[in-house]
């Protein structure tokens, strides 16, 4: 996605004028020592948490995940000067494929450094309210849960059975 610099520099503004987009942190440099920076970055605090929300509605939940992971990754190469690595390009592709449905409408409140959302809307959002809310529709039947339910949690109980074996027969034989 590429942000046009008048729309950056608005929202600098905007934020600015709320204090949004203050940071102040220690980071790791690539030769391991710490040092201090403060930032201030109002445009692009609104325009992440925008883009965020967006995310969250858009994609599903693996692609959200792993994309949180290779962004890690991706602001490393960035921070440590590889820009122009194969890596690199290859994440763009990645991060690109995940961006081609996010799409929609966010609203947002600033208020005394605080950026937070008060709305969101997609053409492309995969939450259907009638499927995964509190009260579902007919679609559902509580009743499927429970397979499920047990079906997830067995490698947990499998591990706790084996382990209460273990601790047994450690009991046992200090017993002995």
């Amino acid at each position: 996605m590429k942000v046009p610099l008048p729309l950056v520099a608005q929202l600098n503004e905007l934020g600015g004028r709320h204090g949004v987009g203050q940071a102040d942190l220690v980071e790791n440099r690539l030769v391991g020592m710490k040092s201090r920076g403060v930032y201030e970055t109002p445009g692009g605090t609104i325009l992440y948490t925008a883009h965020r929300a967006l995310e969250m509605l858009c994609l599903d939940r693996d692609t959200a995940h792993y994309k949180q992971q290779v962004a890690l990754r991706y602001a490393e190469l960035v921070y440590y000067g590889q820009w122009f690595t194969p890596l690199r390009k290859a994440l763009d592709a990645f991060v690109d494929s995940t961006q081609e449905k996010v799409s929609g409408t966010v609203r947002l409140r600033l208020f005394k450094g605080n950026c937070t959302l008060a709305g969101v809307t997609s053409p492309n959002s995969l939450y259907a309210a009638n499927l995964a809310s509190f009260t579902m529709g007919a679609e559902y039947n509580s009743t499927d849960a429970t397979g499920f339910i047990r079906l997830f949690g067995l490698p947990m109980k499998v591990q706790a059975i084996k382990s209460l074996i273990k601790t047994k027969k450690a009991a046992a034989r200090r017993k002995k």
